[in-house]
């Protein structure tokens, strides 16, 4: 049972101390959504775990369906983290 025990404490702080590298909600703007190649360009602001700035930028999505739930000019909070290394995001929504 002790190895468990040191198992899980072992994963537990793995995931604690990863935290800071996850995906955090970006602000940005839809400027295009091309389905067919199932990407969409976005203008954001920074992107931390990414280590990215400002700038208007192509991305390919995770699930194709995110694209349906947008439009151009939609104002959006979104994630995007390193996918088969390809930036992509990974969750999108409009914001209120």
């Amino acid at each position: 049972m002790t190895t468990w025990k040191a198992t899980l404490a072992a994963c537990l702080l793995a995931t604690s101390l990863g935290a800071g590298a996850l995906a955090q909600s970006v602000d940005g703007q839809v400027t295009k959504i091309d389905e067919a190649q199932q990407k969409i360009t976005l203008r954001h602001g920074p992107i931390k775990n990414l280590d990215m700035t400002n700038m208007t930028m192509v991305f390919r999505v995770q699930d194709p369906a995110m694209l349906k739930k947008v439009k151009v000019g939609d104002r959006v909070k979104f994630e995007a983290d390193r996918v088969d290394g390809q930036i992509t995001v990974t969750r999108i929504e409009k914001a209120k």
